[in-house]
């Protein structure tokens, strides 16, 4: 039996590790997990780096800290590995066939651990779920299109040096990229493959679209007034939902959902409340929108995810740059409509006005027309096609038995 590893950083029942590993098991893929970093609850699937691999990564992190001191936060994050545990010694990936890199960096591996993997000769499949895997380090380009020729004199950075880290990055990954044939790559995304193909670095590797899987026993319809019930949420009032894991981030546009609340605001007579997981009590966010407004905390249990989704009307995520969010695919798995911008693979989970609304780009007014359009008319969510996980799971066997050919 063909044996995956897929490694992750950090262990959360969430993570997309997790989730295609357990949708391998179900499908019976003999799969496991090597983490960094371990969950709370012992998992007998997951095997966990000691304390030196952690000590490694403290360190690296501290010198990423000092290298990347000149970022300008509003580009979002950059990383340069300098430091990583070398894992190809591990009984894990030496019993394993294939090996799916998820998300790796904050120095669980760096690009010479990636080179003592491939050199074991086993195919390392790369899921990408941002823009790094393509880029000289940033995890999401915005309008740069520098990563299609040779990335060098990165916006991300105040200093203007022409051979700076991106240029570094960029080159350190063409060389590795380069050297091995074993090398596959996974976007979940129609958006970042495309990217991908306009990539400098990728070149003629094979590259393949496979969308995010997804539990459709945890993620599903059920009563609305069941959900909120348990949540001891009104049942007269229309929900607004959102995430605010991080407001301040600047993928995740919260200036224009708080200017498109308080635009609702001026529409709409309904009863509305609104309920933000992710955060503890904000007073940013509580001084800015005029609804009432319900904290749920973070919510590490997708069972409880789940149920916040069934009680909402609608779900917003005003994404300025992303991928193919699963948060967005856990909505609409749940029967509720999801409004977003028009950016990145967004688009290829909403059908417009059919299981949500999309607002163009920064269109804070926009936004607050479809969460009005979404309420008005009642809209129900829907999970596409593509993303049956049956059809997710059945893309993956077809790639784990072509690249062991």
């Amino acid at each position: 039996m063909t044996k995956v590893l897929q490694l992750q950083y950090g262990f959360s029942s969430a993570s997309p590790a997790n989730r295609l590993h357990q949708a391998f098991l179900e499908a019976k893929i003999e799969s496991g997990i090597l983490v960094l970093y371990p969950d709370k609850n012992e998992n007998e699937d997951i095997s966990v780096m000691g304390k030196k691999a952690r000590l490694l990564s403290r360190i690296n992190n501290t010198v990423e800290a000092y290298l990347t001191k000149d970022m300008l936060s509003k580009y979002g994050k950059f990383s340069y590995p300098v430091i990583g545990s070398d894992i190809s010694k591990k009984q894990e990936v030496i019993q394993a066939d294939v090996i799916y890199v998820h998300w790796i960096l904050n120095g669980f591996l760096s690009i010479q651990s990636l080179e003592k993997l491939a050199r074991l000769r086993k195919p390392l499949i790369f899921v990408m779920h941002d823009m790094w895997t393509i880029t000289g380090g940033c995890h999401h380009s915005f309008d740069c299109n520098k990563y299609t020729i040779q990335c060098e004199n990165c916006q991300v950075f105040d200093n203007k040096k022409i051979k700076d880290l991106s240029y570094k990055g960029f080159n350190r990954k063409l060389l590795f990229y380069s050297k091995y044939q074993n090398l596959y790559f996974v976007s979940p995304s129609k958006w970042l493959f495309d990217c991908s193909q306009k990539s400098a670095l990728l070149g003629s590797k094979p590259l393949f679209h496979i969308p995010n899987i997804i539990d459709k026993s945890l993620f599903k319809p059920f009563s609305r007034n069941v959900a909120r019930q348990i949540l001891n949420i009104d049942s007269n009032k229309h929900i607004i939902a959102f995430g605010a894991m991080a407001i301040n981030s600047p993928y995740k546009g919260w200036e224009y959902l708080k200017t498109a609340l308080n635009i609702l605001y001026e529409l709409e007579n309904k009863e509305i409340q609104i309920v933000v997981f992710g955060s503890s009590p904000n007073p940013e966010i509580l001084d800015s929108i005029p609804f009432e407004t319900r904290f749920m905390g973070f919510v590490d249990n997708e069972y409880a995810t789940s149920i916040i989704y069934n009680a909402a009307n609608v779900f917003v995520a005003p994404s300025l740059a992303d991928n193919l969010p699963y948060t967005i695919l856990e909505s609409l798995s749940c029967g509720t409509p999801v409004v977003a911008f028009k950016v990145g693979g967004i688009p290829e989970l909403i059908d417009h006005k059919k299981n949500g609304y999309l607002a163009e780009y920064k269109n804070a007014e926009d936004l607050a027309r479809g969460i009005a359009f979404c309420l008005k008319e009642s809209i129900s969510g829907h999970r596409l096609m593509e993303f049956n996980p049956v059809t997710v799971m059945n893309k993956h066997r077809e790639l784990i038995k072509s690249v062991l050919n």
